[in-house]
């Protein structure tokens, strides 16, 4: 085990790797909770989505583990679960079923793109002002259901009913994970959901768990949903969805992985080693995570936490994978997660997000244009493929009218015809 890891090349052992993985785990842990209450806003059953995302994340983390051999843990993504819940079914009323297809035929494409070395030609040819704007765009949507889903934000008043119980728990909430984050706690997301259920629980506001452990709930509602419901994904509507989830994994991925492992420092000569099984090993977690019956399953940034803790080895991941698996029988203690508990944590996420934005080139009035209108046009329009396509189909335009015709991709030319297409074809329909 040792020698196939390579713990004395990379300076490490068991100790240092389990706590790296179980570090990892608290940090990500919230998904279990946030994950299940997120995609059974589209009728899908909680149990199913809960051991689904136990599972997805368990498996995918094994595969990245032992074959990247990367510390890298991957779950079912935040922003991918939004887009199918909020902008593929409640918003283009794609049932959850053929969305589900959605994410398996997404899947199955960025495998192919990624043994075939197109996934990389594809991830060059978006500009770094859009890709950033993206990611800071589906950090604000999160943040905004957050804010909603807490009733600070309500169409009525800018901070809500501050005499709503609930509303009041999930300021707690928030202030106590901000609390920890600021003071550097690694897995503070993860801390600040337990104390707010703590606090719910002393004062009524929290139904406390009939049981602490119970067998794995059936997954059989959504296992296998996607391969049955394939032939309904051959409409324009699923087609965007399809394009919207590889493109948000397309980059959420990218940037884990060089973030891990630039924290690693197992970069090698400024590139990532093993990468394409790092790739492959993230897009065969969304092919098994839409069979199961979660959202798009990607590579997580909290597991730069772990690698803070010296984790440095694929060894991580194993442990990781591990401890979700044991999670599998803790399904009882989510009961008092509620949307005042979870909603701390989808707002803290949006904040972590939408760092992004300082990356961006604002001060050149034609890349501003386009990355301004991506991030925006996301939460204003509660739609995440709305927001990409208005800044692709801006992108090209103020580039052109600019003089900097040579630095357009023409992959960013296609893509800014398809969506003027999809934008026409939805107006006359």
């Amino acid at each position: 085990m040792k020698k196939y890891f390579e713990f004395d090349k990379l300076g490490t052992d068991y100790r240092t790797e389990i706590i790296a993985g179980l570090t990892t785990f608290l940090s990500m842990a919230y998904i279990l909770a946030v994950n299940p209450m997120i995609l059974s806003e589209t009728g899908m059953d909680w149990g199913a989505i809960f051991t689904a995302t136990c599972l997805a994340a368990a498996l995918g983390t094994l595969v990245m583990g032992i074959v990247a051999k990367y510390p890298v843990a991957l779950a079912p993504g935040m922003g991918l679960n939004t887009a199918f819940t909020f902008t593929a079914v409640l918003g283009m009323g794609i049932p959850w079923e053929t969305a589900l297809s959605g994410v398996l035929v997404s899947g199955v494409i960025l495998v192919i793109l990624t043994l075939t070395g197109i996934r990389e030609i594809v991830i060059n040819a978006i500009p770094e002002n859009l890709k950033l704007a993206v990611g800071a765009g589906i950090g604000l949507f999160i943040a905004f259901i957050g804010l909603k889903n807490a009733g600070i934000v309500t169409g009525e008043a800018l901070l809500g009913d501050l005499s709503n119980s609930q509303t009041l728990l999930a300021i707690f909430g928030l202030v106590v994970t901000i609390l920890f984050l600021v003071r550097g706690v690694k897995a503070g997301i993860f801390y600040g959901m337990v104390i707010t259920a703590i606090v719910g629980m002393i004062f009524g506001l929290v139904p406390f768990p009939d049981s602490i452990v119970s067998a794995p709930p059936s997954i059989e509602p959504t296992f296998g949903q996607a391969i049955v419901n394939l032939g309904n994904i051959f409409t324009l509507d699923v087609l965007i969805v399809i394009l919207t989830f590889m493109f948000i994994d397309f980059f959420d991925t990218a940037g884990t992985l060089v973030a891990v492992a630039s924290e690693a420092k197992i970069m090698e000569n400024g590139k990532l080693p093993r990468a394409g099984r790092a790739l492959a090993s993230d897009s065969s977690g969304t092919v098994i995570g839409a069979i199961l019956g979660t959202s798009s399953t990607t590579s997580y940034v909290e597991s730069t936490a772990g690698v803070g803790a010296g984790g440095k080895s694929g060894f991580t991941a194993v442990v990781v994978s591990i401890l979700f698996f044991i999670a599998l029988f803790f399904s009882p203690v989510l009961s008092i997660v509620t949307s005042a508990v979870t909603s701390p944590a989808l707002i803290i996420v949006g904040i972590l997000m939408a760092v992004q934005l300082k990356g961006i080139e604002w001060e050149n009035f034609e890349t501003a244009v386009p990355a301004f209108f991506t991030f925006l046009m996301m939460p204003l329009t509660g739609s995440i493929a709305t927001g990409i396509a208005v800044g692709f189909v801006f992108y090209p335009i103020t580039m052109l009218v600019k003089g900097r015709a040579k630095e357009i991709h023409p992959v960013m030319y296609v893509l800014g015809i398809l969506f003027i297409l999809y934008f026409i074809f939805e107006t006359i329909v």
